[in-house]
């Protein structure tokens, strides 16, 4: 717990210092798209919360170094192979000029040096004849570094309002640090625990008053952790099933793979294009009533926090039995259906406006009379 708490320190303080002083920074670190399909805030902000979690984590695997040394050394190797995957991502923060391709080329080449350098490779996936394929160095490679740039694109496209990504990926790290205290994985429950304190550190400046974001370069540096360390987990330890991953990440995952869908087979346009009607999205313009019309920064900022809190709840109805059951495929693979046909039911609940009443939060009556 004390590599938690120093992760959570460094953070802490360095994501307090970018926000105080973010008027001499401003002019390359700060997002003032306040008109973009996807932007959802009502002043400019500094996006590169993702420093004060790399220098968290940075930070607290060297105070671990003195004690545990061999842990200290897996973390800072894992960290220093995930840099082009943050290094893309920081530099569209600061320039805007990085192309999505780009940044994942980069997240992939930080994939490619985990597998080549750390060793750490998928190897299976619980369905034999695909385990078989998995056995050959070359597929293997192609495999992981496919899963880890995806789901670190997949991390970066959930993370649109306060508090959003960086709570789910605080379950997710929660998760696979119990999994690793059960099978006694002291390089994926340290680092687990590190990168819990580091994004705490920033979720605390992020939600709900939304005072700085994650950024690309934060977004893509936890998923790219997410996928490692789960790919470590599952490699080392064979007790635990191939399909925990897949239902630990299913919201993002599911999410990308169904914004795909829908862009490219429903609305014709390329999977590549922006667009506002991402399920947090229609949480935010739909469900979110009682401050339809209202444009005060304050009524907005709110609307933009209480979003949140429903994507955490969809979350959870993948994390948790993902957690219960790390052990179990047969029921990870019936809880990742569940996840799906929930997803896929309150989406359509929502675009078609037959939401559930208790879902949509509206102004008390007396405020409307007012």
């Amino acid at each position: 717990m004390l590599s938690f708490a120093f992760g959570f320190i460094v953070s802490l303080a360095v994501t307090l210092l970018i926000v105080r002083y973010a008027h001499l920074h401003e002019k390359f670190s700060t997002d003032t798209d306040l008109a973009g399909v996807q932007k959802f805030h009502v002043r400019p902000v500094p996006r590169i919360g993702g420093v004060g979690i790399l220098l968290g984590l940075v930070a607290s695997a060297l105070h671990l170094y003195s004690t545990y040394p061999a842990v200290a050394i897996g973390i800072l190797g894992l960290s220093a192979c995930g840099l082009p995957a943050f290094a893309s991502g920081l530099t569209e923060d600061l320039t805007k000029r990085v192309s999505p391709l780009a940044r994942l080329l980069c997240t992939m080449a930080a994939a490619a040096l985990a597998y080549f350098v750390l060793h750490i490779g998928i190897t299976r996936i619980s369905v034999p004849p695909l385990d078989f394929l998995l056995s050959y160095p070359v597929i293997a490679c192609a495999v992981t570094v496919l899963a880890v740039a995806a789901l670190a694109n997949a991390v970066n496209i959930i993370d649109g309002f306060n508090g959003l990504a960086s709570m789910v990926a605080l379950m997710m790290f929660a998760s696979l640090a119990y999994v690793a205290f059960q099978v006694s994985d002291p390089v994926v429950l340290s680092a687990s625990l590190i990168m819990m304190g580091a994004v705490l550190g920033f979720f605390i400046w992020n939600f709900p008053a939304g005072l700085i974001f994650l950024g690309d370069g934060g977004a893509y540096f936890i998923g790219f952790m997410l996928a490692e360390l789960s790919i470590l987990l599952v490699m080392r330890n064979h007790e635990v099933s191939a399909w925990y991953p897949v239902l630990l990440f299913m919201y993002p995952i599911f999410e990308t793979c169904f914004s795909i869908y829908r862009k490219k087979f429903v609305r014709g346009m390329s999977p590549g294009i922006p667009d506002g009607v991402h399920l947090h999205m229609l949480v935010y313009k739909r469900l979110m009533r009682w401050v339809v019309g209202a444009r005060t920064a304050r009524e907005l900022t709110r609307r933009n926090s209480l979003t949140s809190p429903y994507l955490w709840l969809l979350c959870l109805v993948a994390v948790v039995p993902a957690t219960l059951f790390w052990r179990h495929t047969l029921h990870l693979f019936v809880f990742v259906v569940v996840f799906a046909a929930t997803y896929v039911w309150l989406y359509l609940s929502i675009v078609r406006f037959r939401s559930p009443r208790w879902m949509v939060v509206r102004k008390a009556r007396q405020a409307e009379e007012k």
